[in-house]
């Protein structure tokens, strides 16, 4: 599903992902845990094609394309999902608006025929109780007066309508009460299939309790620097990263 190797980028003249190797086969959720200024976002923002971050060394190969060579809209229609670690505010666009517009560009891209208003309103309706999504949030500004938990529900929402193959989380835990954090997970469970790969960021093993990965992977100065197990964010919870530090120096 997704290759990268040698990944070097930059945002300005500050070199952030220094000689970064990942594979994640079809079917596989892949955790990413690390300190703070570790790359993890970085990483999320080059693979989903963020302006100002420019690759200088590398490849990302995504579903046997050279993910690199596409813009942002054209990765989205690849199957490329990137759930943000801070949902913004659209004032002035209806969820409801939102959500259609999205699917329906991705339809069109990839060749296929516009989904229905009737057929639209039949697939929200039965997606949107299961996260704790009302039909006031549905009428409302996308993300407009939302909660941090119902932002991050929100963005679980489109990537159920979306149904993406690479689906990247980032921080998708940070803000999110215990009560949040099970209905997010379980939204994200939902999704697990061997079609569909997932890139797990996070800082804390209580979201990987949740969503359980194949590979926990450790991210220290823009390289991975460790791989293993789930048993390896248990290890992270107790001892921290320093023990890490030196394999990325």
């Amino acid at each position: 599903m997704l290759e990268i190797r040698n990944l070097h980028a930059r945002i300005g003249e500050n070199e952030i992902l220094k000689g970064l190797d990942l594979t994640i086969p079809d079917g596989e959720v892949h955790a990413i845990m690390g300190p703070n200024g570790s790359g993890k976002s970085t990483l999320s923002y080059v693979l989903s094609g963020k302006p100002d971050y420019e690759v200088t060394d590398g490849s990302v190969a995504f579903d046997g394309a050279d993910l690199l060579a596409l813009d942002a809209s054209e990765r989205a229609a690849a199957g490329v999902f990137l759930a943000f670690q801070y949902p913004i505010e659209i004032p002035g666009v209806a969820n409801m608006t939102f959500l259609r517009a999205a699917m329906n560009a991705q339809r069109k891209a990839r060749g296929e025929e516009e989904i229905s208003t009737p057929d639209f309103l039949k697939l929200v309706r039965a997606k949107a109780p299961d996260l704790g999504i009302s039909q006031d949030m549905l009428r409302r500004g996308v993300n407009v007066g939302f909660s941090g938990g119902e932002k991050k529900r929100n963005e679980i929402l489109q990537m159920t309508l979306l149904e993406p193959k690479l689906c990247i989380l980032d921080e998708t835990d940070s803000g999110l009460d215990i009560d949040a954090l099970k209905v997010v997970s379980h939204g994200v469970n939902a999704l697990r299939s061997p079609k569909r790969s997932m890139l797990v960021i996070t800082h804390y093993q209580r979201l990987l309790d949740h969503i359980v990965p194949d590979v926990v992977h450790v991210m220290h100065k823009g390289r991975i620097v460790r791989s293993g197990g789930p048993e390896l964010a248990l290890e992270l919870e107790e001892s921290g990263y320093a023990a890490y530090a030196q394999d990325a120096a």
